[in-house]
Parts: C-alpha cells; structure tokens; sequence
C-alpha cells in the first residue's frame, strides 16, 4: 500500500476551474494505476478518471469527458486532476486511489479494485 494526500479542492463557481493533486509515497509509483474517484452526498463513489502506470493509458467517464484530465509525474509521485468548465452536478469529494499493478499499461475502475486511498478533497460548485 502507499500513503495518498489529496489536495485542491476548494469552492468555485461554475465554469471554472480546479487542479486537483495527489501525493504518493513509496519508490515505485510507476508501479501503480491511479485513479480518480468522486462521491457526492447519497450518492455510491465512482470513477471519473484512471491513469496506467506508464502513464499511456487513461480513463474518463462520461460525464467528465472533455473536461477532466488526468495526468501523472512519476519522479514526482505525483497524479493531477485537472477540472475545467465546472458544473454544479461536480460538487463531491474527490478521492485518490491506487492499484499496484503487474502491468504499466493498465488500469480499473472499479472501486474495489484500489487497496490504498487518499483522504478526499472536497470540491463544490456555486451556480
């Protein structure tokens, strides 16, 4: 398991944007699939994006598509979450997660997929 922190969250109004961070600890993060999960209240968590190990392959869901971005810094430990063109229905707390995995070119999404989690940033949308 590695250590995530999130960071980056904060409150901003629609159409705007965030960066959001995740910190890993550990030598072999290019070891891991990452992934990028949201739950907002009442709702079950789900992926909005994932990201290979080698950093080759991503993953958006629908409703993010064309506005998130994944991406990672493997010397830096380091997976971003940029968020562009913000909408009320974005309002969740944000999760990262990771996946050791046997192969850099691969990833899921499946929240029972990922044994190490982060804390969560909460991200809301003003209207």
């Amino acid at each position: 398991q590695v250590h995530l922190v999130e960071s980056g969250g904060g409150l901003v109004q629609a159409g705007g944007s965030l960066r959001l961070s995740c910190a890993a600890s550990g030598r072999t993060f290019s070891s891991y699939a990452m992934g990028w999960f949201r739950q907002a209240p009442g709702k079950e968590r789900q992926c909005v994006a994932a990201i290979s190990g080698s950093g080759g392959n991503t993953y958006y869901a629908d409703s993010v598509k064309g506005r998130f971005t994944i991406s990672r810094d493997n010397p830096k430990n380091t997976v971003y979450l940029q968020i562009n063109s913000l909408k009320p229905e974005d309002t969740a707390v944000y999760y990262c997660a990771a996946d050791r995995r046997l192969s850099s070119y691969s990833y899921t999404t499946a929240v029972g997929g990922y044994d190490s989690w982060g804390q969560g940033t909460q991200v809301t949308v003003s209207s």
